[in-house]
């Protein structure tokens, strides 16, 4: 609160007059930040029959979010663990991933390894770090990095 207050160039006793805690303050940043970078509708998602055109559609306006809230996510994923705060903030977001990456599954095939690994190439390919090490550390173009993953789903 001391480093918010000083950055916002107030006192200590301003801020504690709006934000009763560091979560609350915390909670009213994310929903601002939210507000500003909203996540892909995945609902527009699940109108789309053909699940390699889904994936495709559906990974091409998530790592356009990625890289839009890239600073953002790289703090949040490295505090995620060390601070209770964070983690209950971020709490929807996991759910949200969880519904995405059931609605690029939906129509593929439902039982046994083939399953399994259909999940987990569309587990891997949804994770804001396999997007961060193609595209950023790989130097792929998001395009690239859409293709490799779909075909690394449907192979």
């Amino acid at each position: 609160m001391s480093a918010v207050a000083e950055h916002a160039g107030v006192r200590r006793s301003t801020l504690y007059r709006y934000f009763a805690d560091e979560a609350q303050l915390f909670e009213a940043c994310s929903n601002h930040w939210s507000k500003q970078h909203p996540v892909p509708d995945i609902d527009t998602w699940a109108t789309i029959r053909d699940p390699q055109e889904r994936l495709k559609t559906g990974l091409l306006e998530l790592y356009d979010f990625y890289a839009g809230a890239e600073r953002m996510l790289t703090n949040i994923f490295r505090d995620l663990d060390a601070m209770e705060v964070v983690k209950e903030q971020f709490a929807p977001f996991a759910l949200y991933m969880d519904a995405l990456q059931k609605t690029l599954l939906a129509g593929h095939v439902k039982r046994g390894r083939r399953a399994a690994r259909v999940r987990a190439a569309v587990g891997h390919a949804i994770a804001f770090t396999t997007w961060h090490s193609l595209v950023r550390e790989q130097r792929l173009t998001p395009a690239e990095a859409v293709e490799m993953m779909c075909k690394l789903t449907f192979t």
